[in-house]
């Protein structure tokens, strides 16, 4: 017990945490023993460390096979894991695994087997067929946003991966949504639930807008002027009109970033991290965006287009009023917009766009890239003090710091960071001369 006090403390200091969630406690106490658990909690709850601390009680540091397989249905959330996981500050490995990630990297990464992987479906069925995975002798299963993952198609590279785990002793199934039924390859029998679904708190505000234009864009843009330079989130239903709709912010001159399924790897990592660490307060997103991103903080959720169902609503307006937080959902609507059943039955009030309204802030932050990362022994410390001797930064001139396997990131004060490219140019890091620039 004393261990998991100390882990609990590392994991409130590092993630900046006061103090664990009811859920979160509740699942600690009640994941004591081997007996299969259901956790149904919502978007943003906190239901990564609500797994990832009962984990610890089933792994040993004697073992040298993969014990634990979190299987999640994005790359971001998969990255997501990892990264809150090796802040807990434990002795044992852990890695992710997803499309778009070196595969020789992860090969290599497998030489030493972790002690927790974490990866999206497709990506440990490519390992597994290719003989790079053994995953016999895991004995803890966890089937994080497991509703999201049969949304997404994926039933049968779950089954396919699940027939290699024939030594499981544990298994967790995580949901944001309840299920009529489970379903049967996941094993999971005499489950004990732990239950926080409820109707979203007194928190969220929702208002109508309405737009006497068809395509609605100028409504937005004054909607965003109007609310001031707060994190949004702007959702849209396909790929193409996110693109569209950025462009236009961006010509306006709003720090806009996108993001949708279509990008590549690298571009998505790029804009969620520019959009977690302030460098843009506005990002134009499909659904893909709705869970399981690890974006706090969220002060208007604009539906630039309605959303496709009511699961879609529920989860993209719970980006915003999170636990004791407030935010406000706007449903951008032309005149003669048919409204779906779950949101007229509602009675939303309107809400009018004022005449006069100003171009919001740039943000406090712009984000440095850098060509090096973990896999070239470099870490946040030695970036804070290569920024602050090299680039003559202060504290209060560096912001979060990201660094990934070959790439690292900065925020740095956005008045500041060209003379810190002036005075780092010809300097080295570790004795390594990196590529740093502005990320784009």
């Amino acid at each position: 017990m004393v261990i998991m006090e100390k882990y609990i403390e590392l994991a409130l200091k590092n993630l900046k945490i006061a103090s664990l969630n009811e859920m979160q406690k509740e699942s600690i106490e009640v994941n004591k023993t081997q007996q299969d658990c259901v956790l149904l909690s919502p978007t943003g709850s906190g239901k990564t460390l609500a797994f990832l601390l009962p984990l610890l009680r089933f792994l040993d540091e004697k073992q040298n096979h993969v014990q634990a397989l979190i299987i999640t249905p994005t790359r971001e959330l998969a990255i997501q894991i990892e990264s809150v996981f090796r802040s807990l500050g434990t002795p044992y490995k852990v890695n992710a695994t997803y499309g778009g990630h070196s595969m020789r990297v992860e090969e290599n990464n497998f030489i030493q087997a972790p002690a927790v992987l974490v990866g999206t479906p497709g990506r440990i069925c490519d390992h597994i067929q290719r003989g790079n995975l053994d995953l016999e002798n895991v004995s803890t299963l966890i089937l994080d946003e497991f509703d999201k993952s049969l949304e997404m198609g994926f039933h049968d590279q779950m089954e396919y991966i699940l027939a290699y785990t024939k030594g499981l002793k544990k298994r967790m199934l995580v949901s944001a949504t309840e299920m009529s039924e489970i379903p049967t390859f996941t094993g999971i029998k005499d489950s004990i639930e732990i239950n926080y679904l409820v109707e979203k708190s007194d928190n969220l505000t929702l208002k109508m807008v309405v737009s006497n234009e068809k395509d609605k864009l100028q409504s937005l843009f004054d909607l965003i002027c109007q609310n001031s330079n707060e994190p949004t989130i702007i959702f849209c239903n396909h790929r193409e009109p996110v693109e569209r709709v950025a462009e236009f912010l961006a010509d306006l001159g709003i720090v806009v970033t996108f993001f949708h399924g279509g990008l590549e790897q690298a571009e998505r990592e790029r804009t969620l991290i520019k959009f977690r660490n302030g460098s843009s307060n506005y990002l134009v997103t499909t659904d893909l965006a709705a869970r399981g991103l690890d974006i706090p903080e969220i002060k208007y959720i604009i539906h630039y287009h309605l959303p496709l169902t009511k699961d879609a609503f529920i989860h993209r307006n719970g980006r915003t009023a999170r636990m004791s937080a407030s935010g406000t959902s706007f449903l951008l609507v032309t005149k003669d917009e048919e409204l779906p059943k779950y949101i007229s039955e509602q009675n939303i009030p309107v809400e009018a766009i004022k005449e006069e309204s100003f171009l919001p802030k740039e943000p406090k932050w712009e984000t440095l890239y850098m060509s090096g990362g973990k896999k070239d022994k470099i870490n946040k410390i030695d970036i804070v003090g290569f920024l602050s001797k090299k680039g003559n930064l202060e504290k209060d001139d560096l912001g979060l710091i990201i660094v990934q396997d070959f790439t690292s990131y900065a925020a740095v004060n956005r008045k500041k960071i060209r003379q810190v490219l002036a005075a780092i140019k010809d300097e080295k890091i570790k004795g390594k001369k990196l590529k740093i620039g502005i990320s784009r």
